[in-house]
């Protein structure tokens, strides 16, 4: 077992760094040397990567074009090894490396294409959970609703984009001529979530941002209020809240309350 664990963890760095100590335990022939039996793996890796990189990133592979996503995809697999059990998870920074690349830092739209599309991924990969009902509201005592806390379904995501990257996406994916890359006034936040099979996502107003936010950092109902207040007024924080509350649970983001914190 030793010397399978050995060989094994020398085929590995033949793959990741270019080892060559694996060597040792290959049997060339006059017809297929050595170095050309571990290329066809070595090739076989890196191509299996690269593939993997172009079905997370459609959107990002169809406006760039295939040479150029080609070479961007094989400069990340070089700096960036796999390090999970399943190909699946793969190529979640490739949004920081193209962020930091030399040659498309100055493009800042294709860095937030490759963050939302990778949201996405993680939208769609996100455990399952059963939302709650309307109803299961209404059976809230009105006393405990300043302190009741929410649960949020684990496929929800939030991404803060300063460029049209949702746009670009919708009509990618859609094989339509893609609208110009364009900056947005001001930061804006985009909520993406799943209900059953169906991906979903729109942009947030700043006041719904900031109570979403709340809930996130584990804000009871009165302290999500209060926040409000300090977007809007006193006067309408608590309907906004309760506003924003009904749609959530509408659209299947909440799975479950909590009378207090403990």
């Amino acid at each position: 077992m030793a010397a399978l664990e050995s060989i094994e963890n020398d085929f590995q760095s033949f793959l990741l760094t270019g080892g060559a100590a694996i060597e040792r335990s290959v049997v060339g022939t006059e017809r297929v040397s050595v170095a050309t039996r571990l290329a066809i793996y070595g090739n076989a890796y890196r191509s299996r990567l690269i593939e993997t990189l172009e079905g997370h990133y459609p959107a990002l592979l169809a406006l760039m074009g295939e040479a150029a996503f080609g070479e961007l995809a094989a400069e990340y697999v070089q700096a960036h090894d796999s390090t999970f059990a399943s190909i699946r998870y793969y190529g979640g920074a490739l949004g920081a490396f193209l962020a930091a690349h030399p040659e498309h830092e100055a493009c800042p739209w294709l860095c937030e294409l490759a963050r939302f599309e990778w949201a996405m991924t993680e939208v769609f990969d996100a455990a399952d959970a059963t939302p709650i009902e309307a109803r299961s509201l209404a059976e809230i005592a009105p006393q405990d609703w300043a302190e009741l806390r929410f649960e949020l379904h684990p496929a929800l995501r939030r991404l803060d984009l300063m460029w049209n990257a949702p746009a670009l996406w919708r009509a990618l994916t859609a094989a339509e001529p893609a609208p110009p890359a364009e900056p947005q006034a001001q930061q804006i936040s985009w909520l993406l979530w799943r209900r059953e099979l169906q991906i979903f996502f729109r942009p947030l107003a700043p006041a719904e941002a900031a109570a979403l936010a709340a809930v996130c950092a584990g804000q009871s109902f009165g302290e999500l209020c209060d926040g409000l207040s300090l977007v809007l007024n006193e006067e309408q924080a608590p309907a906004a809240a309760a506003g924003f509350l009904r749609e959530w649970v509408h659209s299947g983001m909440i799975i479950g309350t909590r009378a207090s914190e403990e």
